[in-house]
């Protein structure tokens, strides 16, 4: 009986009823968004690198070393000595190594110095590799491989050239070493779309003619003359580490830390991604109270919604009391009026979030690389949306007791 009077009272009051659960559809599919987008990032950031037990690099901190390294951003303090490499590639515990050398740049995307075991040691996602789309991985000293992301903003194929800028923010090109694009990878989500990938040697090849981060005045070394040398490099910015048992990673990392020809650091990847959300986790607390508040909001707006309409019932629940319905009996209708227009709007919300994840979801992996996966909600987000439904039944008991207090000789009388 009281199901139906609750149902009847809240088509009765169509509009404003409708209006309220948009606006509670509206919110609980904006915090759950916000949480989806947190838990998303935050896996992103999580599989930007994985099969990697170290990352080593000059003595820093160790989200500094996580960030240049893999992330591309900021720079290294100082540079691992190619000697200092070499030992520990030599260790008995390393499986596989590769290096990285940073520094330059291709009209502001990242120029990265590496290995071809890059391409079969860099994981990501869970252990996927890195594939080519079109070309195919450098061969010629002065081939490179660019990420996706570099191929699309930049409009460049197969064999287009690349010249390379010295430094990060450098108007000074090495014009008379330029690079013929050899492949495009295909997209990562990962640092490496925004990357353009050359060998070693390469990194070598293009400074023979400079000194201490300036060109030698006069001096340009012919490129068949370059290929002829012997381009060890000097240094390198960081390496990625794999060791043969993951019993032997702290070990291999308290050598290395310790490593007494010069300061290094070697940081473990995932540690180093918690210490990162350390440091961003008040903004992101920030961002879930307001994504919150605005949940808040619209469970006000509803009980602003049932006490403007209490006037205007007064005589349905005079009618109400006459025909013997008790005060509790007026409290549940209110009550349950208002459980009902929390559960939908708190469905409608969940359903606006999941139809805005398959629209969105690849255009927001194609910008930012921000993979944000479609699944069956989670029990943290099922007890948001009970706690949405509780919530709208415990503030709509303030005006039901308003409504409970109201006379019978109150609700029949008839103003003018």
């Amino acid at each position: 009986m009281i199901f139906r009077l609750a149902f009847g009272s809240l088509v009765a009051r169509a509009l404003t009823v409708v209006m309220t659960i948009l606006a509670i559809a509206l919110s609980v599919a904006l915090f759950l968004g916000v949480e989806k987008v947190r838990t998303g990032a935050k896996a992103s950031f999580a599989d930007t690198i994985s099969g990697t037990d170290l990352i080593v690099g000059a003595r820093s901190g160790s989200v500094q070393l996580l960030l240049y390294s893999v992330f591309r951003i900021g720079n290294a303090t100082n540079n691992l000595t190619w000697e200092s490499y070499q030992d520990i590639a030599g260790r008995p515990e390393v499986d596989w190594i590769v290096p990285i050398s940073l520094g330059d740049s291709h009209r502001q995307f990242r120029v990265m110095g590496t290995s071809k075991a890059f391409f079969d040691r860099y994981k990501y996602r869970s252990g996927q590799s890195l594939a080519v789309e079109n070309g195919a991985i450098m061969d010629d000293l002065f081939d490179a491989v660019i990420g996706a992301d570099v191929a699309a903003t930049l409009n460049y194929k197969v064999d287009d050239p690349i010249v390379v800028a010295h430094g990060l923010a450098s108007f000074i090109e090495h014009e008379d070493q330029p690079f013929r694009v050899s492949g495009v990878l295909e997209k990562t989500g990962t640092p490496v779309d925004r990357t353009v990938i050359v060998s070693l040697e390469a990194i070598e090849a293009i400074h023979v003619d400079w000194n201490s981060g300036a060109r030698i005045p006069g001096q340009s070394t012919p490129a068949e003359m370059i290929r002829q040398m012997e381009l060890e490099p000097k240094a390198v910015t960081a390496a990625l580490v794999g060791v043969k048992s993951r019993l032997q990673v702290f070990g291999l990392q308290r050598a290395i830390n310790e490593y007494p020809e010069e300061p290094l650091l070697a940081i473990l990847p995932g540690v180093a991604l918690q210490e990162l959300w350390q440091i961003v986790g008040i903004a992101e607390t920030a961002l879930v109270a307001v994504s919150g508040m605005v949940v808040v909001t619209a469970l006000i707006g509803m009980m602003a919604m049932i006490f403007s309409s209490l006037n205007e019932r007064r005589r349905e629940m005079a009618i109400l009391r006459a025909m013997g319905a008790t005060p509790l009996t007026i409290v549940g209708l209110l009550v349950l009026e208002a459980a009902l227009m929390a559960a939908i709007g708190a469905l409608m919300g969940l359903a606006l979030l999941y139809l805005s994840l398959i629209v969105a979801q690849p255009a927001v992996d194609a910008a930012f690389g921000l993979w944000l996966p479609i699944d069956a909600p989670s029990t943290r987000e099922l007890w948001v949306l009970l706690g949405v439904v509780a919530a709208g039944a415990i503030v709509s008991m303030i005006p039901a007791f308003r409504a409970y207090r109201m006379s019978l000789a109150d609700g029949m009388m008839v103003r003018i």
